[in-house]
């Protein structure tokens, strides 16, 4: 009898992470301050943090979409020898929003591998990412069920466990919904056909949309091709307003001190 050969796993993605915007909610439009990525926690910086976490995974690589103070992110890679696993593209254009900073990772989009796409401002438990490692060869989103009510949220909306909406404000009929972390992952088919709706997105003059706006589309073209990963009770924050920061400091930060404690 021959042996059936075992299926060879995809290759681990590779990562596509936005830090060029300016953060306006956050230092009030003072262009002195630094980039949220550069905030620092327990001593680590945000980019030091992703770095870490996404190397102690295995990720294949870092694309960095720089273009606000891009000077000083760079010089933090170099400082943390991360040269040899960060890339950085710039966006000369930052001030128009993020669709406009993914749309310049364009290439590495369309580049033929599963991609790993994550928010920098978001300080968060490892174990987020996890089941996004885990989806090679597929599309996984994360989505947290506990999360407060408003406009801020980017919302995830279900019916019969697949999308039905992916926006800040719906309004569609839903039977349950979550919030969306920032983080999700595409296989390589879909994160090429992400890159063609951002051109798309910038041909017809809506470059000042959000870049959710362009996942939106493509998600619920096929939403069943989406999986989803409910991450409910691991803790995360976004960083957007001086809140946040005080809330990252005074919860999210102990609570992943402590669990790091728990393991060691």
């Amino acid at each position: 009898m021959t042996a059936i050969p075992a299926p060879i796993p995809a290759p681990a993605p590779h990562a596509v992470m936005l830090a060029a915007g300016m953060g306006i909610r956050l230092s009030g439009g003072d262009d002195t301050l630094l980039p949220k990525a550069l905030l620092p926690f327990g001593g680590k910086t945000l980019l030091a943090r992703h770095i870490e976490i996404l190397r102690g995974a295995g990720v294949a690589g870092l694309t960095l979409v720089v273009g606000y103070h891009r000077e000083d992110i760079e010089a933090e890679i170099a400082r943390l020898g991360a040269d040899d696993f960060v890339s950085t593209v710039h966006n000369p254009d930052y001030r128009h929003g993020s669709l406009v900073s993914l749309w310049t990772a364009r290439d590495t989009l369309a580049s033929g591998r599963d991609i790993l796409f994550m928010d920098a401002d978001v300080l968060y438990d490892p174990r987020l990412i996890a089941p996004l490692l885990a989806a090679r060869g597929r599309n996984c989103i994360l989505m947290d069920r506990e999360f407060e009510p408003g406009d801020e949220p980017v919302k995830l909306c279900l019916k019969d466990g697949l999308p039905v909406e992916f926006r800040k404000k719906v309004e569609r009929d839903y039977d349950s919904v979550g919030e969306w972390p920032g983080f999700l992952v595409f296989e390589a088919r879909m994160a090429s056909r992400i890159a063609a709706v951002l051109g798309a997105f910038i041909e017809h003059g809506r470059r000042d949309e959000p870049y959710e706006e362009a996942f939106r589309e493509v998600m619920l073209a096929s939403p069943e091709r989406f999986e989803i990963a409910d991450i409910t009770g691991l803790p995360w924050i976004e960083i957007d307003f001086p809140a946040d920061i005080a809330r990252a400091e005074r919860e999210i930060l102990p609570a992943l001190e402590g669990d790091q404690t728990r393991k060691t």
